[in-house]
Formats: C-alpha cells, structure tokens, sequence
C-alpha cells in the first residue's frame, strides 16, 4: 500500500543552514534515505519551496489564481515522501525516523490508487 508522508515544521525551528547542526542533520537524512532505497520503499520524494505556492480555484466558471495558500498555520509543508509498505505501522516507523520529526510533524495519509487511461 502506497502511503504519502508529509514534512512539516515550524518556522523558525530546526537547525539552520550553514551551520554544523544543519551539515550533521543533512548527513542523517542521506543515512535515511539510503536505508528508504535500500530497504526498497521509496516511491517518489521531493522537497518543496515553502514560499512559492499558488492556489487555483474555480470560481462561475473562471479560474482564480492566487499566490500561496494563506491558511492559518504554525507548520510549513516543506517536504514529501510516498512509500510503499505493508501497513501503517511500517509507515509511522519510517516516519518516526525522519530528522524533522524531532522539531516539527510528518503527517501520514494511506493513498489511494486511481488508473488514468
């Protein structure tokens, strides 16, 4: 079952590029993400621009554009993983050992599967 993992964290919080605590929790996540391929879990992952977002909706038929979300939030999604594992517990240990989990939240969704044809 494919389960999408979902990075956040608190601006502000975590250890800040350039500096040793930044460059030692950067080779933490190298380790993990060795460990997510070896292992043979990774589906996809990629990091996202916290202060580039654009919203679309549809409004009488138009689309409107606008730039980021606006929600009321303490937490920025900076990041996602979609793994493949049995079950939710093996997805929530995988989680459990993502660096960002000490100063912010990975929040775990069970996917569903659509065919595009």
């Amino acid at each position: 079952m494919h389960y999408l993992l979902l990075l956040h964290f608190p601006p502000g919080r975590g250890p800040q590029e350039g500096t040793p605590e930044f460059d030692a929790e950067m080779a933490r996540w190298g380790e993990l993400n060795r460990e997510l391929r070896d292992a043979g879990v990774v589906v996809g992952a990629s990091g996202l621009h916290v202060d580039a977002t654009t919203t679309v909706r549809t409004r009488d038929g138009e689309p409107v554009v606008t730039d980021g979300p606006y929600a009321e939030t303490t937490e920025l999604l900076f990041s996602f993983y979609v793994l493949d594992v049995e079950d939710l517990d093996a997805a929530t240990a995988w989680a459990a050992k993502m660096p960002a989990a000490e100063y912010g939240s990975i929040e775990v969704r069970p996917m569903v599967h659509y065919e595009f044809r």
